[in-house]
């Protein structure tokens, strides 16, 4: 995969991964029951309309892995690794201590364009956590969760577990979109700053013009969802973690993406709160600074994120082992 700039307000203008020619694919139609086993397939959610879903792995809990933005499941495997990548990717890194779970939302992007069946765009938050519920119910995925979400994914997974907290055991966030951060930046930037990156954030880029599905979200009614969720159904006490990137914006981006001039020290400075905030959001919640990552972490550094899935797998099944401070993921890693 290689990366190319899109939609940088929400996933901090540094792409998501994507070929260079994106190629369709038609997978066979599944039978549900996913509880064990290899499964990879279309699943029939209802309404006439098919999703893709892949499990791998045994045991429990299952966890099922939330993509960000544009983003199909194959960047949680080992062909979103830069070449040469030792160890192993976030999905196969999981499935070697229990079932896990990623599929495609409609519209989104790897080697392959959603297998997924199109739908009506844009979307909401709301409506990619009433697909996730239906496919899961669907395809027999045996809950409680623990959910780990991406950037946009981020924000899905928190609502998800408001809106069915009996089904979800655990979270982990991978640099997750935090529903304040837009306003937080529109506050700290001039509006001739703002105005350059919400019209940078919002264009359709040249390399997906040829893909009318593509996936769009309203943010803004999205992030309204999360923070009426908040007020209405917080989270439940469970193990969180919470991984934020850390290596500064302005090292992630194309050159020509921003004026050298922008203020990058602000942006990084707002993101780093709001990601801080989202470690709040549950008593005990472990937040882990990337030192070495950008916003891809599971990309960059896969194994920051199985170890946070690890913990948090383990404490559902053993939540002693959550009490335990010096368990946390080492940030320099």
């Amino acid at each position: 995969m290689r990366l190319i700039p899109i939609l940088g307000l929400i996933t901090l203008l540094l792409g998501v991964p994507i070929p260079a020619v994106a190629q369709s694919a038609t997978p066979a139609a599944a039978s549900p029951t996913t509880a064990s086993g290899d499964f990879a397939g279309l699943v029939d959610i209802g309404g006439g309309r098919r999703m893709y879903l892949e499990c791998r792995g045994e045991g429990g809990p299952t966890v099922v892995l939330e993509a960000g933005y544009r983003n199909n499941a194959e960047v949680w495997d080992a062909v979103a690794l830069p070449a040469g990548a030792a160890g192993d990717a976030v999905w196969p890194g999981v499935a070697a201590f229990t079932r896990v779970c990623a599929y495609d939302r409609p519209g989104t992007m790897g080697n392959l364009v959603s297998r997924s069946d199109p739908v009506p765009q844009p979307r909401t938050a709301a409506d990619a956590v009433t697909d996730l519920h239906a496919l899961l119910t669907a395809a027999e995925v045996p809950g409680p969760y623990v959910l780990v979400g991406h950037s946009l994914g981020g924000l899905i997974v928190r609502l998800y577990a408001s809106t069915y907290p009996d089904e979800v055991a655990g979270l982990v966030l991978v640099d997750a979109l935090p529903e304040g951060a837009w306003e937080g930046l529109q506050a700290a930037l001039t509006p001739a700053q703002w105005d350059l990156y919400h019209q940078l954030a919002t264009q359709t880029p040249a390399e997906l013009e040829d893909y009318p599905e593509l996936e769009w979200v309203n943010f803004e009614e999205s992030f309204a969802q999360v923070r009426d969720a908040a007020a209405t159904a917080p989270l439940r006490p469970m193990p969180l973690v919470v991984l934020s990137y850390g290596l500064p914006l302005q090292r992630e981006l194309p050159p020509d993406a921003l004026p050298p001039d922008y203020p990058f020290d602000t942006f990084d400075r707002v993101r780093a709160e709001h990601q801080r905030a989202l470690a709040t959001l549950v008593p005990g919640a472990r937040f882990v600074v990337a030192t070495e990552s950008g916003h891809y972490i599971h990309a960059q550094k896969p194994e920051l994120v199985i170890e946070a899935v690890r913990q948090v797998v383990e404490a559902v099944r053993d939540p002693d082992t959550w009490a335990t401070p010096a368990a946390s993921p080492s940030p320099a890693a």
